[in-house]
């Protein structure tokens, strides 16, 4: 590994498409570093750097939400050829494949990189910052951390219900050229609880915690918006999603009570759902953590609107109403979909608007984790010990979707829970997971492919890091 290039997010978006290496640094960087790490605002713009570079079309921006994750979880009926190997879990033949999986992994890494520079210069800087900044901006970044080695590791790793002391990905704690050797899934996960733990701690300090009253005057209102940041209950949020994934039932089911009974975040209203001129796509007052995808306009008239040609995705009409279960009620069945002249449904959860009337807080926004997943994580964890709690969880969130209780009982509730689920993240890249969560052996719609036999579940580590890295073992 080498040295790192810390700069603006230009840079960071040309740093996602590198190949299969770290980018060089030059020797004036150096000069750089000192220069940004030396006063409060350059901290805020080196994080802001880490959140950005997460944004574009190889990452979160797409592949890693609707694009590739979406085709790997059977979520849509058509999607580009491009992806013909995905949908059958062939990805090592394949040049389409490798070159999405090698920009998820390097583009993350890369990111983890300058996170990990920011952590590294943090701490011997306390005394640029003012107020509560230096704890709320080094929670953040041990909380992205945390965030992407996370989903590196549910693309890369077997699931803990597969094997959890399988070798999977390295965990980088500190920039530098020191590469770090691949850990066991038990010990990610342990490592990533770890980061969430102090993230949460110094987070205690967020205005969502402390309910202290921010302004534009304030700091330039640094503080506002804590929704595109991951704030405190964001950290809870994703420690209970981790510990979900690692079976401690106790602590999931104990996070997502927390972010629940907060109350820090609302059911979405269904009258700014009705105007479709200025209506809340992506049910934005219920998101924990959203990234704030500046180029999403142009994303979504790329793959959700007639312009984008062969690159469209979208499902049948019938698979839209299999579903809703052919609810007109479900406000999802309702507002989130538009047929083309094909009579082929299109996701328009990601529609920017252009009515001047539409509120700034509903634009740009790609939910990473939302109240939804909290009531999907609570039922889930309570359901080995009362199936009527468990129940009651999904039905709060049915009736928060237009719909009446479905009558859930321990013969069906797995059942229920994934068709709930599918509902309620399509195109949001967390189907797929939701399956390899549980290593099951089919996904819904995958015309019978066996994914674990077709080892689908883990998508193969980057040709390069065999052989610019050694001791690295084959993830598959």
């Amino acid at each position: 590994m080498k040295k790192y290039l810390y700069t603006l997010t230009a840079v960071l978006f040309l740093m996602l498409n590198a190949c299969n290496k770290w980018l060089d640094v030059q020797p004036k960087s150096q000069v750089r570093d000192n220069d940004l790490f030396a006063t409060e605002s350059g901290f805020k713009e080196a994080l802001s750097g880490v959140y950005s570079a997460l944004t574009y079309e190889p990452l979160y921006g797409k592949e890693m939400t609707f694009g590739l994750m979406g085709v790997l979880g059977y979520e849509w009926d058509y999607q580009a050829m491009t992806y013909d190997a995905d949908k059958i879990y062939q990805y090592d033949n394949n040049l389409n494949s490798l070159n999405r999986i090698d920009a998820i992994w390097n583009g993350i890494y890369n990111a983890i990189a300058n996170d990990n520079k920011l952590l590294q210069e943090i701490d011997g800087k306390k005394d640029v910052f003012q107020g509560d900044n230096y704890q709320i901006i080094k929670g953040e970044a041990l909380a992205l951390r945390a965030f992407m080695h996370f989903d590196l590791l549910r693309v890369f790793g077997a699931s803990f219900e597969e094997n959890p002391d399988k070798i999977a990905i390295p965990y980088y704690q500190k920039s530098g050229k020191d590469i770090e050797p691949q850990r066991s899934v038990r010990a990610v996960l342990d490592l990533v609880i770890a980061d969430l733990e102090a993230a949460a701690t110094l987070l205690k300090a967020d205005p969502l915690v402390t309910g202290k009253t921010i302004t534009s005057l304030d700091d330039n209102g640094y503080l506002l918006n804590r929704q595109v940041h991951l704030n405190y209950y964001a950290v809870k949020g994703m420690m209970a999603r981790v510990y979900l994934y690692k079976k401690d039932y106790t602590k999931a089911l104990e996070c997502a009570n927390e972010v629940i009974q907060s109350g820090k975040f609302k059911w979405i209203d269904p009258a700014n759902l009705m105007n479709k001129d200025i209506a809340d796509l992506t049910f934005s007052t219920e998101h924990l953590f959203a990234l704030n995808v500046v180029r999403l306009n142009t994303i979504y008239e790329n793959a959700f609107t007639s312009t984008a040609g062969a690159n469209i995705f979208y499902v049948f009409q019938n698979t839209y109403r299999e579903y809703y279960d052919n609810t007109p009620e479900d406000y999802r069945y309702l507002y989130l979909f538009t047929p083309n002249n094909e009579n082929n449904y299109l996701l328009n959860k990601y529609n920017q608007l252009t009515n001047t009337n539409w509120p700034a807080a509903y634009r740009n926004k790609m939910p990473m984790l939302k109240l939804s997943e909290m009531y999907f994580i609570a039922a889930e964890s309570s359901a080995a010990t009362s199936i009527s709690e468990a129940a009651g969880f999904i039905n709060e969130l049915r009736a928060h979707r237009g719909l009446s209780a479905a009558q859930i009982d321990a013969s069906n509730i797995n059942q229920v829970l994934a068709q709930e689920f599918r509902k309620e993240f399509i195109g949001e890249g967390q189907l797929f997971f939701f399956h390899k969560r549980k290593n099951a052996r089919n996904i819904p719609r995958a015309s019978g492919l066996d994914l674990i036999t077709l080892r689908g579940y883990k998508l193969p580590i980057p040709v390069s890091e065999f052989s610019n890295s050694s001791g690295r073992v084959d993830n598959r």
